[in-house]
This record gives C-alpha cells, sequence and structure tokens, in this order.
C-alpha cells in the first residue's frame, strides 16, 4: 500500500513542477502552453492511480462487511464516508491543478488558486457541520437506548 501512496504522491509533486518553474520567473510572464499540457497529463495520471486505490479501498471495505456482518454497521458507514471524503478531496485537488494548468499568467493563477482554497474551506465547514450532526445524532440515540434498558430493569427509575 506504501508504494501506490508513494507514487501518487511522486506523480503530484512532478505534476507541479513545470507550473512551480514557470511560476518562479516574472510574474508577468505567461505561461508555457508546453507546461500548462503537461500539468494536465500527469494529473490526469495520478488521478487515474487515485481512482484505482479508491476502487481498491471500496473492494477492501466490501470483504471486511462480508466478513464480520453484523455488529460493525456504523464503524463501516463511518469507514466509507471517510473513504469518500478522501476520494472527493482528492478530485477537487485534481480539478485544481487542471483548473491552475489552465492559467496563462501568474496573477491568473493567483486568482485561481484563492477561488480554490475558498471552495475546499467551504467544503470543510460542510463536513465537518455534518459530521457534528451525525455525531450528535449518535450520542443522542445512544442515550436513549440506555435510558430505555434502565427503564426495563425492575427498581431502577431514569
Amino acid at each position: 500500500m506504501t508504494t501506490p501512496i508513494n507514487s501518487l504522491f511522486d506523480s503530484v509533486r512532478q505534476a507541479f513542477a513545470p507550473m512551480t518553474d514557470a511560476l518562479k520567473t516574472l510574474p508577468t510572464m505567461d505561461v508555457p502552453e508546453t507546461a500548462r499540457e503537461f500539468v494536465r497529463k500527469t494529473a490526469s495520471t495520478a488521478r487515474e492511480r487515485a481512482a484505482d486505490a479508491f476502487a481498491d479501498g471500496e473492494k477492501m471495505t466490501a470483504a471486511i462487511e462480508t466478513a464480520v456482518a453484523g455488529g460493525v454497521g456504523e464503524a463501516v458507514k463511518i469507514g466509507r464516508n471517510l473513504q469518500q471524503a478522501v476520494y472527493q478531496d482528492t478530485e477537487a485537488f485534481f480539478d485544481g491543478i487542471d483548473r491552475l494548468a489552465s492559467a496563462k499568467s501568474f496573477s491568473e493563477a493567483v486568482q485561481i488558486q484563492a477561488d480554490l482554497v475558498r471552495a475546499r474551506g467551504e467544503a470543510m465547514i460542510s463536513r465537518a457541520k455534518a459530521t457534528t450532526d451525525y455525531v450528535g445524532k449518535l450520542v443522542s440515540d445512544g442515550a436513549k437506548t440506555v435510558q430505555d434498558n434502565f427503564a426495563r430493569v425492575p427498581g431502577t427509575a431514569v
């Protein structure tokens, strides 16, 4: 598993190298089309590897679900949600690379990057809110179950 992850990070690093090199020069200098195309191709390859890794993770999760079917429903659901979140973040990252690769000037790249940071921040806030709501519901449901179980025991009052 370490090898595909390292390979993915290497692909991402390679994807950024031409853009970084091109942007180190003058801020007003245009980014050459060849650099932008190289970034697009490298990002595409890295995106495919990420999709393959996600598919492998899905297969592994399904195998675990089958093997331990029963009392791990919420844990599996949380694991699947985490896998999906990581995959969505990876897709957003590669979309960002594609958008940055389309920048023809430094100022355009800065604007695209600012838009990407804002969009990822909004996604993180939304995800945090959904997680808080979900955990709150789990705690509430768990407390109600405990309360119901105590109510069934003779001689206890809740």
